[in-house]
């Protein structure tokens, strides 16, 4: 698996097939391509080029329009972001999730969870709110971003919520680069085993 993240991030346009091939190529044996799409399910990736249900709301869970779209962002505050992605650990795996601040790229919060629960998004939102208040708040439209207990927090203090569209793989590219630069510069050189390790690596 760690072998896909790596590859995922620096080729996030493969696919199922070419990610078989390519891991294959580095463990020198031949991958099944049904396996690859276990694996990848499992990690929560796909390849990013604009086709159907790239993004899974909850059933019943309500879909906020799009507010990023030819905006000029000139100021800290203006919009907020956050974000889930994988970490690979030593029999395992966890979730790190991070909000950020558009213009300064600031890392505002940050929390890492062995499950995919809305409670350690929440947790993240409110610790970033006790550092200010954002006029957009944009996700991606996940279950845990458009539960009403995320947004309601968002809706509650006024804030205008933003979901990137379907198919719009680079509404997020700014955190996708802060992901990129954790997983490169950190995750893949210390190797956590176990998410208390990771937990201190990361806050390092």
């Amino acid at each position: 698996m760690s072998r896909i993240d790596s590859l995922y991030l620096e080729h996030p346009f493969l696919g199922s097939r070419r990610m078989a091939v390519l891991v294959g190529q580095q463990m020198d044996r031949e991958l099944n391509r049904k396996r690859m799409q276990r694996l990848m399910r499992i990690m929560d990736i796909q390849a990013i080029y604009p086709k159907p249900n790239t993004s899974n709301p909850g059933a019943g869970h309500k879909i906020f329009p799009y507010l990023l779209r030819d905006l000029r962002i000139y100021r800290p505050n203006q919009v907020w972001s956050c974000d889930i992605t994988y970490i690979r650990l030593e029999g395992g795996f966890a979730y790190l999730i991070a909000v950020i601040d558009w213009y300064s790229r600031f890392v505002l919060s940050w929390r890492l969870s062995n499950t995919m629960t809305v409670d350690f998004c929440i947790d993240a939102l409110e610790s970033a709110l006790k550092l200010g208040t954002p006029e957009i708040f944009n996700t991606d439209q996940g279950s845990q971003f458009t539960s009403d207990e995320f947004t309601k927090i968002l809706t509650g203090q006024k804030i205008a919520v933003s979901m990137d569209g379907k198919g719009r793989f680079l509404d997020n590219i700014f955190i996708e680069r802060l992901w990129r630069s954790v997983k490169y510069e950190n995750v893949y050189i210390k190797g956590y085993r176990q998410i208390p390790e990771a937990y201190e690596g990361l806050s390092r």
